[in-house]
């Protein structure tokens, strides 16, 4: 009978093959999560490295592709590490739930209590959060005068409080909350109202939620080509509102399609995963990444 061990023995086997996992004078880095055979980290990564003269290799740890239970988390980070990884990125849904296999978090990571990425360094495991600041930068570009006073952000989960984290920043009056787990919702709330003077309350009504905000952000999975749909109607939105989605593959959700036709603004998802992937990068090597090359990365494996 196959173990869990086993099958993590053979993930990494496989993804040795012909790249290997370990090899002189190469960075090798990741991503862990589910359903991710379509992630743009991998070139936006390879590519930025290369340009710069490294030798970079980025492996897709895939927990759908290998069959692996969540509780297996902790185990691939650790053989992870103990395979030559200089670090991995986390992705849905583990940007929570890796936090106990984490040595020192970052002062912002521990903030916004969600990472999306680990270092490794000297036999410790170092959790940071460039989604905060990957989001924040997108918008600024993307969105430039928004009005913030009162935003509905859907989603709770890892990359939900980060995006939470960054609307404050951004200097949002008030941030409405919804969420399935009305627990999730509540604990955001509570996390965020106890670190900024932004008023943060969770609701469970969407129509209130969305009909009464100026910004609407999308941080659910709903539009991803795994889980299609949006996370609320559509018909609820007005052209006066922006629509922000941090989902970029589709490129265009649903949700931003909609919003899209009716004449609101909208921000696709694009923009996070690039500047997301700028920081990490930094963390990963300890050089500079160049934003607009990695934005050309990021369109190349379109």
């Amino acid at each position: 009978m196959t173990t869990v061990t086993d099958a993590i023995a053979g993930m990494l086997k496989a993804l040795a093959g012909p790249r290997g996992v370990r090899r002189d004078g190469s960075i090798t880095i990741g991503l862990i999560g589910r359903g991710i055979q379509l992630s743009r980290s991998p070139i936006m990564h390879e590519l930025e490295a290369r340009r710069l003269g490294l030798d970079c290799v980025y492996h897709l740890l895939d927990f759908d592709r290998f069959g692996l239970p969540d509780s297996a988390l902790g185990e691939v980070v650790q053989a992870a590490a103990t395979a030559g990884f200089a670090g991995v990125n986390v992705t849905h849904p583990f940007k929570q739930a890796v936090l106990p296999f984490v040595d020192e978090l970052s002062i912002n990571a521990a903030s916004i209590g969600a990472v999306n990425t680990l270092v490794f360094r000297a036999g410790r495991v170092n959790g940071h959060n460039t989604d905060c600041w990957g989001f924040a930068e997108s918008f600024r570009d993307g969105l430039p005068g928004a009005l913030v006073g009162r935003v509905a952000q859907f989603g709770a989960g890892g990359a939900g409080v980060a995006v939470a984290r960054a609307l404050i920043d951004l200097g949002v009056g008030e941030l409405i909350v919804v969420d399935n787990d009305r627990a999730r919702a509540n604990a955001l709330a509570e996390r965020m109202n106890a670190n900024g003077s932004t008023r943060i309350r969770t609701e469970t009504d969407h129509a209130a939620a969305v009909q009464s905000a100026e910004g609407i952000v999308n941080c659910t999975p709903v539009g991803m080509a795994k889980y299609p749909g949006t996370p609320f109607a559509a018909n609820l939105l007005a052209p006066r509102q922006w629509v922000a989605d941090i989902i970029y593959f589709p490129a265009e959700t649903e949700l931003l399609r909609a919003a899209r036709a009716l004449g609101c603004r909208v921000l696709p998802g694009a923009g996070m995963a690039v500047y997301q992937a700028v920081r990490a990068f930094e963390l990963f090597t300890g050089r500079a990444a160049d934003r607009s090359a990695m934005a050309e990365h990021f369109g190349a494996a379109a």
